[in-house]
């Protein structure tokens, strides 16, 4: 059975993860080395475990977590699919079993909004976990002058987090922004599709999906 620890000490899905970040750092791209990886397996696992699904399917979603982002190594475009072909090699040389391969290389393969979809549980919660990871650190970019509309909106989060309720009806996310810094719209302009993603993610886990900006509701 291919646990998380296998999967955090293995050093090629390490080499990959530095490896795709480094990539992204060149474009300009937003922080998505292990902070965020392990961010989105904790978040992943841990909502799955709320929500009463099995351990194992809760670690599955943890792997797919850890490994969502690896086909950045290659490229932007189209990474989730990368990804979750070069999750198949690592996996299937590890001896994963084929329905738990399955699963995690669907959710791998359907986590990103341009082509995602949730296709099962486990990639309900990582479209849930990646997508919810917005936080300040997340910027590189120190020339507050040269920001992108990616850089303020991240930025600008001052406060952020990611709860289902305590009557398991509804996840969300509560946001904090500087409205200096960036308004609301740049937010719904960067994120929209985004957090269409989220709620059909919810929806796949018998919840509805909550966005909470400065106090209001907005979805």
């Amino acid at each position: 059975m291919i646990t998380k620890e296998i999967i955090r000490k293995n050093e090629q899905i390490t080499t990959y993860i530095k490896k795709a970040d480094e990539a992204l750092t060149a474009l300009g791209y937003t922080e998505h080395s292990f902070a965020h990886v392990t961010k989105t397996a904790n978040f992943a696992e841990n909502l799955l475990l709320d929500l009463g699904y099995s351990r194992r399917q809760a670690e599955l979603a943890w792997i797919a977590g850890y490994m969502h982002d690896i086909g950045n190594v290659i490229n932007r475009i189209d990474h989730a699919q990368s990804g979750a072909v070069m999750a198949f090699r690592i996996l299937d040389k590890l001896g994963a079993d084929a329905e738990e391969l399955s699963t995690v290389i669907s959710a791998i393969g359907n986590h990103d909004e341009s082509t995602a979809f949730p296709v099962n549980e486990v990639a309900a919660a990582l479209i849930l976990a990646d997508k919810t990871d917005v936080r300040r650190s997340r910027v590189r970019n120190t020339d507050f002058a040269s920001f992108d509309i990616h850089d303020r909106v991240n930025y600008a989060v001052e406060e952020a987090r990611a709860y289902v309720t305590g009557e398991k009806t509804a996840l969300v996310l509560e946001l904090t922004i500087d409205t200096e810094i960036s308004p609301v719209m740049d937010y719904f302009e960067i994120f929209l599709d985004r957090m269409m993603l989220c709620r059909k993610a919810a929806e796949r886990l018998g919840l509805k999906f909550r966005l909470n900006i400065n106090g209001q509701s907005l979805l």
